[in-house]
């Protein structure tokens, strides 16, 4: 991937994207460049406009994220609960007869 990122840096400086240019990318982020992993990906370039793709790239969006819950929701949501916990709380009585219980 960091090939690719080499690729896109050059571009963006309005560098030749060659094996040398991309081998000082990858040199300089202290990454040892592979002389055939550099030559695949000039290969795949080959006849690519970056900025054209990138451009297309850019119209593509990424699903809106989902609305925040309100707050209305938020509040009835803490009355239930608070109702649920109300419902199922124990008694000062049960729980002292429940201690009893231990003690003898």
């Amino acid at each position: 991937m960091e090939y690719v990122y080499g690729a896109l840096l050059l571009n963006a400086a309005g560098k030749p994207i060659d094996e040398k240019s991309l081998s000082g990318v990858l040199t300089a982020a202290g990454i040892t460049p592979d002389s055939g992993r550099a030559q695949a990906l000039l290969a795949s370039l080959e006849g690519v406009n970056i900025a054209e793709v990138l451009a297309k790239a850019e119209t593509f969006s990424a699903p809106a994220a989902a609305p925040a819950p309100s707050e209305k929701k938020d509040a009835k949501a803490e009355k239930k609960e608070e109702e649920k916990k109300e419902e199922k709380g124990v008694s000062e009585e049960e729980a002292a007869e429940g201690l009893s219980a231990l003690f003898g």
